[in-house]
């Protein structure tokens, strides 16, 4: 069994602050399609961000009703506040139901079930799987297991906060662009939104249309 975390506690400097997980892709937040897609992947999905994010959510319209609304999956605590993705991390190993837990940043609209469960496959030999591309590593589109808490926490406790130095401390299985080819475009699936300019470039690449998840 594995569990899935989306991280949603960056400030979101570059894009005035705002919660980037609540942009609209083709109708729907990028939270809601990430929630979709980790939803059929495992039944413990994690929304990891301030300590604010911890209280339950009030019930909306459709509950009252008695209808059924998209999965919401649970929120938790940043144990780790002021410490980036790293920190994030950590506290969604600390909070996971399972040894193994894939990690996605909240501005990526466009990761598939099919790669989610390829990543999750490959983690039993390994203490991170991490997708590389031309554009470098993807540290927060990997997963990362139990094993990973102690080596996070030497560096979280040393202030040394990047993500891919991480991946010297342990066991690392990389995943090519060739591999991640076989599910789709890699620049798509690995697309993220750090800034109103790039929020803008997908929507005029007419990349929000036509995509399954």
């Amino acid at each position: 069994m594995h569990s899935a975390a989306i991280l949603a506690g960056g400030q979101a400097t570059r894009f005035g602050g705002r919660d980037k997980g609540a942009l609209i892709v083709d109708g729907r937040t990028i939270r809601d399609r990430q929630l979709a897609v980790l939803s059929r992947v495992t039944d413990d999905v994690m929304i990891v961000g301030g300590p604010e994010r911890a209280a339950p959510r009030q019930p909306n319209v459709a509950r009252q009703n008695s209808v059924a609304r998209p999965f919401q999956g649970r929120d938790v605590a940043d144990l780790n506040a002021g410490c980036g993705p790293l920190g994030g991390v950590h506290s969604a190993l600390a909070h996971a139901r399972h040894d193994a837990v894939f990690v996605i940043a909240c501005d990526m609209p466009f990761v598939t079930e099919r790669l989610v469960r390829y990543l999750l496959d490959l983690a039993g030999a390994a203490d991170v799987v991490v997708p590389r591309t031309a554009r470098g590593y993807h540290p927060l589109c990997a997963v990362y297991t139990r094993a990973c808490i102690e080596p996070i926490e030497r560096r979280l406790n040393r202030r040394t906060l990047k993500m891919v130095d991480l991946l010297a401390d342990v066991r690392t299985q990389v995943v090519t662009d060739d591999e991640i080819g076989e599910f789709g475009d890699v620049d798509r699936l690995l697309a993220n939104v750090n800034t109103p300019s790039e929020y803008a470039a997908l929507e005029v690449s007419g990349a929000f249309q036509n995509h399954k998840l």
